[in-house]
């Protein structure tokens, strides 16, 4: 006692930053805390927090869902058109979209011009006007991506004929799907849907993927976990930079494009169509994740987060334990770098399923990885290493296979605990690119944004619920 009363007082103070201010001006030392109350304040929510917060069930659940994380296997098995592979569109007119369900009246411009650009792709219309009319008439289904196995990236459009990456979790026989990367600028998946747009599409579907099948065919399947792994190694984050990643695909595939019967001419355009296009992996990135995740669905009681996808007007997330069952809230905006001529006010809300790399502790939660990738989202490599250090905090563990060479080679964040976010109110940090706000102007710029609080607490009632009634 004697001791504290001969030094100097120091205060800690939680709360309002007047009292600390107060002291301070008064010529003593006080520290203020960053702590708020856990839910945010809300007191419902921090009630069912509480009643989950050690619970055993949870526990044993959780460990379950991250080992099948772990120890999933995601494999690049085939190519093939969606209508081929997904039921519904071989019978019907359904094109899926990013994020969680949505009508078409009521989606954001960016995914209104992909789908516009989608009809006109499948010749369903032969003009714009036709093709919004069209999809306003009711004669088209749209569906999230989600509910068949699928991602896309931003507006995340796939129609009948988009060609698809086929990847399989080899450890549980899982599948996910992936449409093909088209390259930055005036593209489908950010909105942009002009002749040269479709043009590209049509493209792709006639020369690209056949040349993709033929050389996948030919190697007899690709294992993505490992080129995750190295790119990470080498500087990749594997969701707004996928420069290694690429590079090390680009080395599988061109030697079985040389051993195909191809034509020459589309073996050379194929190579030069890859060549050009950093992002090429993304869309396999997005399907290993989405593989693996899926390989994490349905333990009851688990609290870990198996999606996180928006559509530019929502925000929405699954949990293992509650299955099928999307928890939303309004979609953040984008904080970033804009293309020269735009700002924040020309942006669309955060939008794409490409947060199924953060979901499965790459992308934002790999940032650290990649400090050249503040360059294109913004910030300084300090704050890239900073976002992986922080969390760790709302995470069930790290993955060792994705291992970050910033931090000691220590494995990346993974297996994000809805209850550690509620309970913290740390959120998890996903970088992105930006759509115009407008539909058919395409991409100005790239940034960082976190996944809203409300469809956490919402997923934590449900949960709760569940356990209460088990």
């Amino acid at each position: 006692m004697m001791h504290l009363l001969s030094r100097e007082p120091e205060v800690l103070n939680l709360g309002l930053a007047s009292f600390a201010d107060d002291i301070i001006s008064a010529g003593a030392t006080a520290h203020q805390l960053n702590w708020h109350p856990p839910a945010n304040g809300d007191a419902a929510a921090g009630w069912q927090l509480a009643k989950l917060m050690g619970d055993d069930r949870v526990t044993e659940a959780n460990k379950i869902a991250f080992d099948r994380y772990l120890s999933a296997q995601p494999r690049l098995v085939d190519v093939a058109l969606a209508s081929d592979v997904i039921d519904d569109m071989a019978t019907t007119r359904l094109i899926l979209h990013a994020g969680p369900p949505i009508a078409f009246a009521d989606m954001c411009g960016p995914m209104r011009g992909a789908i516009t650009g989608a009809i006109l792709y499948e010749g369903w219309a032969a003009s714009e006007e036709e093709a919004l009319a069209l999809a306003d008439s009711g004669e088209i289904r749209f569906a999230p991506c989600h509910h068949y196995g699928a991602v896309g990236p931003m507006a995340g459009v796939i129609s009948p004929s988009s060609p698809l990456w086929q990847v399989e979790n080899v450890t549980s026989g899982n599948r996910a799907y992936s449409n093909f990367n088209e390259g930055l600028g005036k593209v489908l998946r950010f909105g942009a849907n002009g002749p040269e747009v479709i043009e590209r599409l049509r493209w792709m579907r006639d020369e690209l993927f056949p040349a993709m099948r033929g050389a996948v065919r030919h190697i007899g399947g690709i294992d993505l976990k490992p080129i995750m792994a190295q790119a990470l190694l080498m500087g990749d984050e594997i969701h707004n930079r996928n420069a290694a990643a690429t590079g090390l695909l680009f080395k599988q595939l061109v030697p079985a494009l040389l051993a195909t019967d191809l034509p020459t001419g589309q073996v050379q355009r194929s190579i030069d169509f890859i060549a050009g296009n950093d992002h090429f992996f993304l869309n396999l990135s997005m399907a290993a994740s989405k593989a693996m995740l899926d390989a994490a669905t349905g333990v009851p009681g688990s609290s870990m987060v198996t999606v996180m996808a928006r559509n530019g007007i929502n925000f929405g997330i699954r949990l293992s334990g509650t299955g099928d069952q999307w928890f939303q809230a309004p979609a953040n905006p984008i904080d970033g770098l804009f293309f020269p001529g735009y700002g924040i006010d020309d942006a669309a809300p955060d939008l794409g399923d490409s947060a199924i790399t953060e979901t499965a502790g790459v992308g934002g939660f790999a940032m650290a990885a990649a400090p050249a990738i503040v360059q294109f989202v913004g910030g300084t490599p300090a704050d890239a290493t900073a976002h992986s250090r922080r969390m760790r905090t709302i995470t069930l563990g790290t993955n060792p296979v994705f291992s970050l060479p910033a931090l000691d080679f220590a494995g990346s964040a993974a297996g994000i605990d809805a209850l550690a976010v509620l309970d913290s109110g740390t959120l998890p940090v996903i970088n992105s690119g930006i759509a115009h706000r407008k539909a058919g102007v395409g991409q100005i710029g790239a940034g960082i944004t976190s996944a809203p609080q409300a469809c956490f607490a919402e997923a934590v009632a449900a949960l709760a619920e569940n356990l209460t009634n088990d």
